[in-house]
């Protein structure tokens, strides 16, 4: 019998009281992050300088599930739990045999999957008596989260937004400075990292690298300051699990289990948050065949053109190492409208289920997305951000394949994120003033070639 629902609800006392931890459930031990200066395996002490203890547990816990504290838990019933959509429109506008679920974070105050980890990340440093955030933000949905998260728990907030995004989404902005925030286009001459980048290029666009060495340099020399990211580290994509967690119970109560799981990616956050416990299912044995896949831009194919090696997090070398699929941590994408997804690495832990094949990775223009997205706008009504867009161009792909082979297959993909305030990006589209561009191969070699050196790795 085919499901007619179209939401599918949770109440609020079905919300999930604990995160799942993929780490214990992976074949094998992840490669440890090393520190900057020694290139040695880092200990948790190396990270209290910009971390509160709480969170820098969480990055190395053992535990398949860490509880969420009742008063994390009290904020994210503000939207939580969010709706799953089954898409009937699209189907029907496909013409395809599958079941398209979508799961809508737009729902959240900020409008995005990202106060899933904004929240716990300003409580616990809450907790641990910090008085200031230093952050950075592609296209403004990490600092408008981040924001809203720290004016909750009483926390002041400096962000330092890409430029290119700062100066295309000024929205955003407006939202981060509605929340008590100070937001600063980056790079900035507020700091020594801001400041050499300006020097060697004063017109550059920004990235999301730069920003990070901002936003670290401003934490490590402020007393009452710590860091937080919205994406790549463990413990973020720890707790956007809440979103995969809630879809599983979703699914279940119509007899559904996805065939395919697609969420776009940048750093990985959402992307993370919807497949993991999917992708604990598949490595535990019990859903082998699931599909898992990645989507990210052609202008920033970390996952698709990269190199699964260690790289720094940020330009300026002032982050961990990470072993991750990496363009090079000096790589300056174009400026996309896709800004969230400007990034040169991934998650560590999706670069190496990428890596493993336990999951898949492609990437596609910025024409192509924003048509899905308006295909998507037209039938299921919801204006996606151009993030997201990448994740519903999979999602519409694998259902004309179902449409072409007969398959019923259950398509289920995380929309990430509204697109109300990146109508600039759609006026671009449909000026036809986006440029299709792919990295060239050997820009991309030349940034790889400047990998930091580690004796002994």
């Amino acid at each position: 019998m085919v499901c007619m629902h179209t939401k599918i609800l949770l109440d609020e006392d079905q919300m999930p009281r604990s995160w799942y931890n993929i780490l214990p459930d992976l074949p094998s031990p992840l490669d440890p992050p090393l520190h900057p200066a020694t290139g040695k395996p880092l200990v948790p002490e190396d990270l209290t300088p910009i971390f509160p203890m709480e969170l820098i547990l969480q990055e190395m816990s053992s535990k398949r599930t860490i509880d969420i504290p009742a008063e994390v838990q009290d904020v994210l019933r503000l939207w939580r739990p969010s709706p799953l959509y089954r898409a009937h429109r699209l189907e029907k506008h496909l013409k395809t045999p599958a079941h398209i679920y979508y799961k809508y974070e737009g729902v959240s105050p900020p409008g995005s999957h990202k106060p899933n980890t904004a929240v716990p990340q300003a409580y616990y440093n809450m907790k641990a008596g910090i008085e200031r955030i230093a952050t950075e933000t592609g296209a403004g949905q990490w600092g408008s989260a981040l924001a809203f998260a720290t004016q909750i728990f009483g926390l002041e907030c400096t962000i330092y937004m890409v430029r290119s995004s700062y100066m295309q989404k000024p929205y955003r902005k407006s939202m981060m400075q509605v929340w008590g925030a100070e937001c600063i286009p980056s790079p900035s001459t507020k700091t020594k990292a801001g400041t050499a980048v300006l020097q060697k290029d004063p017109e550059t666009t920004g990235s999301l690298g730069i920003a990070i060495s901002e936003a670290v340099e401003d934490a490590a020399t402020h007393g009452n300051t710590n860091y937080s990211l919205g994406s790549v580290l463990n413990h973020v994509c720890l707790h956007q699990t809440v979103v995969g967690l809630e879809c599983r119970e979703q699914l279940a109560s119509v007899d559904e289990y996805p065939d395919v799981v697609i969420g776009c990616v940048g750093g990985g956050s959402n992307f993370a948050g919807i497949s993991f416990p999917f992708a604990g299912d598949k490595l535990k044995g019990t859903h082998k065949e699931t599909e898992i896949i990645a989507v990210e831009p052609a202008s920033c194919p970390t996952l698709t053109k990269g190199l699964f090696t260690y790289d720094y997090g940020d330009v300026a070398g002032l982050t961990p190492l990470l072993k991750m699929f990496t363009l090079g941590h000096d790589f300056v994408p174009p400026s996309i409208h896709a800004g969230g997804l400007r990034y040169h690495g991934d998650n560590p832990t999706i670069s190496r289920l990428v890596y493993d094949g336990v999951m898949k990775a492609v990437s596609y223009h910025q024409s192509e997305v924003f048509d899905a997205a308006q295909t998507f706008a037209r039938t299921e009504g919801i204006i996606v951000a151009p993030e997201t867009s990448h994740a519903v161009r999979a999602t519409i792909d694998e259902a004309i394949r179902c449409r072409k082979s007969g398959e019923t297959k259950t398509i289920l993909f995380n929309c990430s994120g509204h697109g109300n305030f990146d109508m600039s990006a759609y006026d671009a589209f449909y000026s036809k003033q986006l440029v299709d561009y792919e990295y060239p191969e050997q820009l991309i070699r030349e940034s790889l070639s400047r990998l930091p050196k580690i004796p002994g790795v």
